[in-house]
């Protein structure tokens, strides 16, 4: 499996942090990255979209459904005690932004990259990989709620 280049992992963190603040009003602290396995529970939500391009893989935004609702609450303007239609969307609009915004960090280091449409998955599942290493970045944020940056990818 390979080592991942800090150079691949600091653009997603940069735009989770601008978007979430921007979009979101959210301030987020970010805790110690460490590697995880690709193990989730019956109250993760992840925000899963692919990247091709000169780097590949899988980044991904991982949080509790609790956790899920008070940024959908944020930004849809008021409150969301269940995930539904709406709220995914707006879920799965967050994470077209934060990767869209990492796309523009890379190209201006000269990496080109495109990225998939995001996928939301819910609850309990297990996400393998061979081709990289998945470094996490967990960011605190109202306190007691937590997003986590999932991010696998290698040059390609």
């Amino acid at each position: 499996m390979s080592q991942m280049n800090i150079e691949h992992i600091n653009p997603f963190l940069i735009a989770t942090k601008s978007v979430l603040q921007g979009m979101c009003g959210i301030e987020l602290n970010a805790g110690a990255p460490y590697v995880k396995n690709g193990q989730f529970n019956e109250e993760s939500v992840v925000i899963c979209l692919g990247v091709t391009g000169q780097i590949k893989g899988q980044v991904l935004l991982a949080c509790t459904n609790s956790a899920a609702c008070a940024i959908a609450s944020k930004m849809c303007m008021m409150p969301i005690t269940v995930l539904d239609e709406l709220s995914l969307s707006a879920l799965c609009e967050l994470g077209n932004m934060v990767f869209g915004n990492a796309a523009t960090v890379l190209s201006t280091k000269d990496i080109i990259i495109d990225i998939t449409p995001p996928t939301v998955i819910q609850g309990n599942f297990t996400i393998a990989n061979n081709f990289a290493q998945n470094v996490c970045i967990p960011f605190k944020f109202d306190g007691d709620k937590t997003i986590e940056v999932d991010v696998s990818v290698k040059e390609a």
